[in-house]
Protein backbone atom coordinates (compact mmCIF):
# COMPACT_ATOMS: atom_id res chain seq x y z
CA UNK A 1 0.00 0.00 0.00
CA UNK A 2 1.55 3.62 -1.05
CA UNK A 3 1.65 6.09 1.92
CA UNK A 4 1.98 9.82 1.11
CA UNK A 5 3.36 12.11 3.33
CA UNK A 6 1.70 15.36 5.06
CA UNK A 7 3.29 17.25 2.03
CA UNK A 8 2.10 14.57 -0.68
CA UNK A 9 -1.40 14.66 0.77
CA UNK A 10 -1.54 18.28 0.61
CA UNK A 11 -0.97 18.69 -3.05
CA UNK A 12 -3.11 15.57 -3.41
CA UNK A 13 -6.29 17.72 -1.67
CA UNK A 14 -5.38 21.09 -2.38
CA UNK A 15 -4.64 22.54 0.74
CA UNK A 16 -1.70 23.94 2.32
CA UNK A 17 0.52 21.09 4.50
CA UNK A 18 -0.29 23.33 7.79
CA UNK A 19 -4.07 22.25 6.90
CA UNK A 20 -2.93 18.85 6.26
CA UNK A 21 -1.10 18.87 9.51
CA UNK A 22 -4.11 20.65 11.25
CA UNK A 23 -6.46 17.99 10.05
CA UNK A 24 -4.12 14.53 11.08
CA UNK A 25 -3.28 16.29 14.48
CA UNK A 26 -7.46 16.64 15.14
CA UNK A 27 -7.62 12.61 13.91
CA UNK A 28 -9.40 13.59 10.88
CA UNK A 29 -7.41 11.21 9.00
CA UNK A 30 -4.82 8.55 10.46
CA UNK A 31 -1.29 8.99 10.60
CA UNK A 32 1.79 6.58 11.64
CA UNK A 33 5.40 6.74 11.32
CA UNK A 34 6.48 5.01 8.34
CA UNK A 35 10.44 3.27 8.82
CA UNK A 36 12.63 6.75 8.43
CA UNK A 37 10.29 8.34 11.12
CA UNK A 38 7.76 10.44 8.61
CA UNK A 39 4.14 10.96 9.79
CA UNK A 40 2.45 9.46 6.97
CA UNK A 41 -1.46 8.34 5.69
CA UNK A 42 -1.88 4.99 3.99
CA UNK A 43 -3.37 5.35 0.41
CA UNK A 44 -6.77 3.80 1.40
CA UNK A 45 -7.31 6.81 4.25
CA UNK A 46 -6.02 9.22 2.00
CA UNK A 47 -8.42 8.64 -0.29
CA UNK A 48 -11.55 8.02 1.61
CA UNK A 49 -10.65 11.12 3.93
CA UNK A 50 -10.54 12.78 0.23
CA UNK A 51 -14.44 11.54 -0.66
CA UNK A 52 -15.46 12.50 2.62
CA UNK A 53 -14.31 16.13 1.89
CA UNK A 54 -15.60 15.92 -1.78
CA UNK A 55 -18.87 15.42 -0.14
CA UNK A 56 -18.88 17.08 3.51
CA UNK A 57 -19.70 20.89 1.57
CA UNK A 58 -23.30 21.30 3.29
CA UNK A 59 -23.36 24.83 1.23
CA UNK A 60 -22.76 23.32 -1.99
CA UNK A 61 -25.65 24.07 -4.23
CA UNK A 62 -27.85 21.05 -5.87
CA UNK A 63 -26.04 20.48 -9.31
CA UNK A 64 -25.21 16.91 -11.65
CA UNK A 65 -21.52 18.94 -12.55
CA UNK A 66 -18.82 16.94 -9.62
CA UNK A 67 -15.86 18.68 -10.66
CA UNK A 68 -15.98 21.73 -9.14
CA UNK A 69 -12.90 24.76 -8.42
CA UNK A 70 -13.82 27.12 -5.97
CA UNK A 71 -11.54 30.20 -6.68
CA UNK A 72 -11.47 34.09 -7.07
CA UNK A 73 -12.13 35.72 -10.17
CA UNK A 74 -9.04 36.91 -11.77
CA UNK A 75 -9.97 38.33 -14.87
CA UNK A 76 -13.40 38.76 -17.44
CA UNK A 77 -13.36 40.09 -20.90
CA UNK A 78 -17.25 41.41 -21.88
CA UNK A 79 -18.08 41.56 -25.72
CA UNK A 80 -21.41 42.68 -26.86
CA UNK A 81 -22.99 39.13 -26.46
CA UNK A 82 -20.21 37.13 -24.99
CA UNK A 83 -18.07 37.01 -22.17
CA UNK A 84 -15.04 35.43 -21.23
CA UNK A 85 -14.46 34.52 -17.16
CA UNK A 86 -10.98 33.11 -15.82
CA UNK A 87 -10.91 32.15 -12.48
CA UNK A 88 -7.59 30.74 -10.49
CA UNK A 89 -8.65 28.21 -8.08
CA UNK A 90 -5.38 26.72 -6.43
CA UNK A 91 -3.09 25.83 -9.00
CA UNK A 92 -5.57 25.86 -11.42
CA UNK A 93 -6.84 28.45 -13.94
CA UNK A 94 -10.01 28.15 -15.37
CA UNK A 95 -11.41 29.91 -18.20
CA UNK A 96 -14.72 29.89 -19.39
CA UNK A 97 -17.18 31.46 -22.47
CA UNK A 98 -20.30 32.13 -21.46
CA UNK A 99 -23.37 34.87 -22.21
CA UNK A 100 -22.34 38.44 -21.10
CA UNK A 101 -26.27 38.23 -19.65
CA UNK A 102 -24.48 35.36 -16.97
CA UNK A 103 -22.13 37.37 -16.29
CA UNK A 104 -24.50 40.67 -15.49
CA UNK A 105 -27.08 38.02 -13.70
CA UNK A 106 -24.04 36.77 -11.52
CA UNK A 107 -22.96 39.99 -10.70
CA UNK A 108 -19.52 38.62 -11.46
CA UNK A 109 -16.08 40.91 -10.48
CA UNK A 110 -12.30 40.53 -10.97
CA UNK A 111 -11.18 39.79 -7.37
CA UNK A 112 -15.03 38.19 -6.19
CA UNK A 113 -15.03 34.66 -4.97
CA UNK A 114 -16.79 31.90 -7.83
CA UNK A 115 -16.59 28.22 -8.44
CA UNK A 116 -15.99 26.73 -11.59
CA UNK A 117 -18.25 23.42 -12.21
CA UNK A 118 -16.86 21.29 -15.10
CA UNK A 119 -19.20 18.76 -16.40
CA UNK A 120 -18.13 16.65 -19.91
CA UNK A 121 -16.66 20.05 -21.56
CA UNK A 122 -18.76 22.58 -20.24
CA UNK A 123 -17.82 25.09 -17.55
CA UNK A 124 -20.36 25.81 -15.29
CA UNK A 125 -19.75 29.26 -12.92
CA UNK A 126 -21.54 29.35 -9.66
CA UNK A 127 -21.21 32.80 -7.44
CA UNK A 128 -20.00 31.45 -4.05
Amino acid sequence: MQSYTIGQAARLLGVSPDTARRWADAGRVATHRDESGWRVIDGKSLAAFSAELALGDDDASYTSARNAFPGIVTGIKLGDIAAQVTIQAGPHRLVSLLTREAVEELGLEVGMQATARVKSTSVHIDRT
